[in-house]
């Protein structure tokens, strides 16, 4: 009996006790290998005395030794990595549970989280992180729909465009308004643009002014018979060369157009040059292809009253003004019109000479239609309609009316 209880000791201590070191299941190991030997021992011979069974110290200390390396493995983990996951959870129970949490959450916004001081800033920071992401998934739809419907756009004007004939047209077409314009710089009409008014404007009003000069410049560009711009008193390192560089781009060094940092009146006699402004006291009759018109580079909201005016008499130069009272009954607002607007006027007039063709290009809401009764019996109705839009009593409308009639009746 003796010899039965030494052999199971040793093969408990060889096979049980390095397994369950190695694999640290000492704990689940112990009360079945005790109960194990307990019960042969007892099964066996209930006589055995104490010291003949298994070392339960030396098993305890084993299984205590697997629990501390264990204990050890854990401590080892960092926490940060317990608390973020802990409050990712927590995070995700939230948006479950439909509160406005964010769907992904990056780790250096948790770690921001869980540094709140508060409940309420825990949750207002939340907040503010799902508004962002809403805020990012609407832009991002918008861009969508966006780049889908200029796919949309592309896919119209690739079938347009798949015919050959109307690419060649338009190459054609566009070398035709080339050699016009290459042509007018040797035979044609000059137009001078007055580059001279940078200081005058600000910053944005000197790019709106290269934009309205830009679209007169393309609107000359597809006339039948184009003028030959001149840029006078054009500097390189000016606002206005920064501004054409941005729309032209690689482009600018191949307008056909003349460039030039002299003034005007250096280049061009001044018995030919006429200055076109809206404060000259002397009206336009007709255009005159023998003469030399200058425009000035400004925009309509930065015009000064007489700061062309002044200039043009400061250098001895004749002036002129549009007829705009002789053939449109204006409304309200100044007398000024854009670039592209007076590009458009002045090709019209030299086309045809009629000035009430070239003048349906000035926007139709600064007045109220063209002459065709005598200006002075149109007033008399203006008058009459403005006393409607104030809102005066009827007796009086009535009698203003009256006296216009029989002023009438006695001319007669």
């Amino acid at each position: 009996m003796q010899s039965a209880n030494v052999l199971l000791k040793k093969i408990v201590r060889s096979s049980v006790l390095p397994f369950a070191a190695q694999h640290g299941m000492k704990k689940d190991l112990f009360p079945l290998s005790r109960t194990l030997s307990v019960s042969f021992c007892l099964k066996q011979d209930n006589s055995c005395s104490p010291s003949e069974k298994l070392d339960l110290d030396a098993w305890k200390n084993v299984m205590k030794s697997g629990l501390q390396e264990e204990v050890s493995e854990m401590v080892s983990e960092p926490r940060e990595l317990s608390t973020l996951a802990a409050a990712r959870e927590i995070l995700e129970m939230w948006r479950l549970a439909g509160r406005s949490v964010p769907e992904n959450i990056s780790e250096e916004q948790l770690k921001t989280f869980v540094e709140c001081p508060s409940k309420s800033a825990k949750k207002k920071y939340l907040k503010y992180l799902h508004l962002k992401e809403l805020y990012k998934k609407n832009d991002k739809r918008k861009m969508d729909e966006k780049r889908e419907r200029r796919l949309e756009t592309a896919s119209k004007t690739d079938e347009t465009r798949r015919n050959s004939f109307v690419c060649l047209w338009a190459n054609c077409m566009d070398r035709a308004y080339s050699w016009r314009v290459a042509q007018s710089m040797i035979f044609g009409q000059p137009l001078v643009f007055d580059m001279s008014y940078e200081k005058d404007m600000s910053v944005r009003e000197v790019a709106n002014t290269v934009r309205q000069m830009v679209l007169s410049e393309g609107c000359n560009r597809r006339s039948v018979d184009p003028f030959h711009i001149h840029f006078c008193n054009f500097k390189d390192d000016s606002l206005y060369h920064k501004e054409f560089i941005k729309h032209y781009r690689e482009a600018w060094g191949k307008l056909l157009i003349t460039v030039t940092d002299q003034c005007y009146t250096d280049v061009f006699p001044k018995d030919k040059l006429i200055y076109l402004t809206a404060d000259s006291p002397k009206v336009m009759k007709t255009f005159d292809h023998n003469k030399i018109y200058i425009v000035g580079s400004m925009v309509d909201r930065s015009v000064k009253t007489g700061v062309s005016l002044a200039r043009a008499k400061r250098l001895g130069l004749e002036t002129a003004a549009l007829p705009l009272e002789k053939y449109l009954l204006w409304n309200t607002g100044a007398k000024n019109l854009t670039l592209d607007q007076m590009m458009h006027i002045l090709l019209t007039l030299k086309d045809t000479g009629d000035w009430k063709k070239a003048l349906e290009f000035v926007p139709k809401r600064k007045y109220y239609g063209f002459v065709s009764k005598p200006v002075h019996e149109l007033k008399k109705n203006l008058n009459l309609i403005n006393t409607l839009k104030l809102g005066k009593r009827q007796e009086e409308v009535r009698k203003q009316f009256a006296k216009n009639y029989s002023k009438k009746l006695t001319q007669k």
